[in-house]
């Protein structure tokens, strides 16, 4: 299953080496919406988008959270009954990779009204998402302060706040909680502690 936090690149995808600044000029609450209507509209279901941006329970990033180490966005939907994902990391900010996805999704549903049928078949090839790998991917664990949801230079008091209150929601006892997010923030705590000593 692919998760929305922390980011699934697709296995077998490249990444790219150096990220520029984009001409976007947009949130990320309108790239992220309006690329989830180009989803919509090119007659996809099931979106889902996988970053290394903590959010909200209403799908926006926490206020004052820095950009994560990795900026790179994937976008998996299923569409004509086969699951397909839309990946970018060439910009620097999260919220233009997401616009840039969305820009492309609307390119290839203008082939589809003005090109040929095939075209867009064959365009659509590329982007079927990977079987996910035999063995067990281990990746890297995000940065403690994005899972704790604080500046990289809090105090640890500050940290043990934050700690204390994501408990609420992350314990499996309670209903937004399960023992992967439980465990995510443990460790977190524990990175947290050994940085400020």
């Amino acid at each position: 299953m692919t998760e929305a936090y922390p980011l699934h690149w697709p296995p077998g995808r490249p990444r790219t080496k150096r990220q520029h600044r984009s001409r976007f000029d947009v949130t990320f609450a309108r790239a992220r919406d309006e690329m989830l209507e180009q989803v919509r509209l090119l007659g996809a279901r099931l979106p889902v988008l996988s970053t290394n941006v903590i959010l909200r329970r209403d799908g926006l990033p926490y206020a004052n959270q820095p950009e994560p180490d990795d900026t790179g966005v994937a976008v998996y939907f299923e569409h004509a009954g086969k699951q397909m994902c839309f990946s970018c990391d060439r910009w620097d900010r999260v919220r233009d990779n997401i616009r840039a996805i969305g820009r492309t999704i609307e390119a290839m549903r203008g082939i589809e009204r003005w090109g040929t049928g095939d075209m867009v078949a064959a365009a659509f090839s590329g982007f079927q998402a990977m079987p996910p790998p035999s063995g067990p991917a281990v990746a890297a664990p995000p940065p403690w302060y994005e899972v704790l949801g604080v500046d990289p230079r809090a105090s640890l008091a500050d940290c043990r706040a934050a700690y204390r209150a994501k408990t609420k929601t992350a314990h499996p006892d309670t209903p937004t909680g399960s023992p992967d997010a439980f465990a995510r923030l443990q460790e977190a705590w524990e990175r947290a502690q050994k940085s400020a000593t």
